[in-house]
C-alpha cells in the first residue's frame, strides 16, 4: 500500500489481485447472496482504498486495515437500510445469481461434475449462513474470509477476545447444525 501511495500502480494491482475475491465473498455472504449489493459495497471499498493511498499509515497488517474499511462499509449499509434482515434466506434465483458471479471469477478449468458439486455446496453454505445471527456471522466471515486473528477481530469490532471466541464458537456450531440438517 505504501508503494501504491508513492505512485506505483502495479502495487495496487497486486493488492487488488490478492484481496479482491475474499473481500467480495465477505460482502456477498453478508448480503445474503445479493450480488448487486455485494458489487456496490465491494466497489465502494476499493474506492476508499484508492482514496486513502496518500494518507495510509502502517499501523497493522494491510488485511486488518482493509477489513476494517469493509466492515465499516457493511455497517453503514445495514444502517441505511433501517431494519434489513441480516439472517434472511434468499430465494433460489438470488442464490443462483450469486453463484454465477462467484463462478465467473474462476478460471474455467473445472469439469462439469466438480462445478455442479461446488454449486450445490455454495447453495448450502449461503442457506446455512442465513441462519447465523449477524454478529456471529460477521466474526465468522472476518475470521474465515479475512483471515483475521481473534485479537484483530476483537479490536475491529470493539468486543473482548472472549466475546469473539464465543461468537465464532456459536457460528461454527450453528453452521454445522444447519449443514447437517441439509444433508
Amino acid at each position: 500500500m505504501r508503494a501504491y501511495g508513492d505512485g506505483d500502480a502495479r502495487a495496487f494491482e497486486a493488492l487488488y489481485g490478492r484481496h479482491r475475491a475474499a473481500t467480495y465473498r465477505y460482502f456477498l455472504r453478508h448480503a445474503d447472496g445479493h450480488s448487486a449489493t455485494a458489487d456496490e459495497l465491494h466497489q465502494d471499498l476499493w474506492l476508499k482504498v484508492i482514496g486513502a493511498r496518500e494518507r495510509y499509515e502502517t499501523q497493522a497488517k494491510f488485511s486488518t486495515w482493509l477489513y476494517t474499511l469493509a466492515r465499516h462499509r457493511m455497517v453503514d449499509h445495514w444502517r441505511s437500510r433501517h431494519g434489513i434482515s441480516l439472517a434472511s434466506l434468499e430465494d433460489e434465483a438470488t442464490v443462483t445469481q450469486a453463484e454465477e458471479s462467484v463462478a465467473a471469477s474462476r478460471d474455467g478449468s473445472e469439469d462439469p461434475l466438480h462445478a455442479t458439486i461446488d454449486a450445490q455446496a455454495r447453495r448450502r453454505l449461503f442457506a446455512a449462513l442465513g441462519t447465523v445471527p449477524a454478529l456471529q456471522r460477521d466474526a465468522f466471515l472476518l475470521h474465515v474470509e479475512g483471515g483475521l486473528s481473534l485479537e484483530e477481530i476483537a479490536s475491529l469490532t470493539a468486543a473482548s477476545g472472549e466475546t469473539v471466541k464465543s461468537r465464532l464458537r456459536y457460528a461454527y456450531r450453528r453452521l454445522r447444525a444447519a449443514l447437517e440438517d441439509m444433508a
